[in-house]
């Protein structure tokens, strides 16, 4: 009986490693299919702790464009870069350190200062002064990092959807990457992240949009194929936990911003409360700039491209 029993357990076991190991390798198939999808097209630059990848588009005052969690450059190129070019603008967009095609050297990288840190000698190294930064949701949170702590850097924020205080609880569209051990956060991200991510996906861009809906290319043109890669999965899952270790520290210094500062927001945001997001920024800067769409969601730069324009063009011409 015990050596049935013994049979059965390890029979149970080998098929759980197999299932895995198909798992990992379908993963890696659609990450490479992805990755040829959406190759790097933009500039490199190396900078401590990594390498960061960026695409710009038009000359004249430079608009630097940093997209969120689990985002890319392609969340600005679907619509905002050739606007803002065509308005006489130098439009940069930054994939963040560890998403899109650039690098970081490990998950202390991840920390939203690092990332910030990261940016600014990016900005130094390749001569672009005092920029107009464009932060959306997670984007947002290093963009005021940057203006906090390389003020030098920085001529004014545009703060679209942006995260300024953290929520007691993620969204729910990425309760999948709430995931604090490292070490579980790549287990999950070479093995169920994928495909879990595959049979979920239309409900959780329906979740990131809503309530309006999403673009059917949103997956090309919008850079979300790039999401489909382990590597994605994890810095991702990375990101969130290190947001509820920094951002309190980063929220409590707004106040020593001397920049210009805008804030641009959809009421009906599901991924962050705009009215929580709105009331932190204008306690500690009570002259900032705020501008809002009822019935809107979270995706202005996809969604509302002409609207958003207008705003940015508005922050920029706050410049000196």
């Amino acid at each position: 009986m015990l050596t049935v029993l013994l049979a059965v357990l390890g029979g149970i076991i080998l098929i759980f490693i197999l299932a895995l190991f198909i798992a990992w390798r379908f993963s890696h198939m659609v990450a490479k299919k992805a990755s040829a999808a959406l190759p790097p097209k933009g500039h490199f630059t190396e900078v401590s702790g990594g390498r960061l990848h960026w695409i710009e588009k038009g000359e004249g005052q430079p608009v630097v464009m940093i997209h969120g969690l689990g985002g890319n450059h392609h969340n600005f190129t679907y619509a905002m870069t050739e606007r803002l070019a065509a308005a006489g603008y130098r439009a940069i967009a930054v994939d963040r350190p560890g998403c899109g095609w650039s690098e970081r050297d490990s998950d202390e990288q991840a920390r939203v200062p690092e990332q910030a840190r990261m940016i600014a000698e990016m900005l130094e190294k390749e001569g672009i002064d005092k920029p107009l930064l464009v932060g959306h949701s997670l984007g947002g949170a290093v963009s005021l990092a940057l203006a906090v702590n390389h003020p030098d850097r920085v001529g004014g924020l545009a703060l679209v959807s942006a995260l300024v205080t953290p929520p007691d609880t993620p969204a729910e569209a990425f309760a999948g990457i709430d995931i604090a051990n490292p070490g579980m956060r790549r287990f999950i991200a070479e093995t169920i992240a994928i495909p879990m991510s595959i049979r979920n996906g239309a409900k959780t861009l329906a979740i990131i949009f809503g309530p309006d809906p999403a673009p059917e290319d949103f997956r090309t043109r919008g850079g979300g194929l790039l999401s489909m890669r382990p590597d994605a999965f994890y810095a991702a899952a990375t990101d969130l936990t290190a947001v509820g270790k920094d951002m309190h520290a980063i929220t409590a210094r707004i106040g020593e911003i001397q920049v210009p500062v805008g804030m641009f927001y959809g009421m009906a945001d599901r991924i962050l409360s705009a009215p929580e997001q709105i009331a932190a920024l204008s306690a500690a800067l009570p002259d900032a700039d705020v501008e809002t769409m009822e019935a809107r969601g979270h995706m202005p730069p996809v969604i509302e491209p002409e609207r958003l324009e207008a705003f940015i063009v508005r922050m920029a011409g706050k410049l000196g």
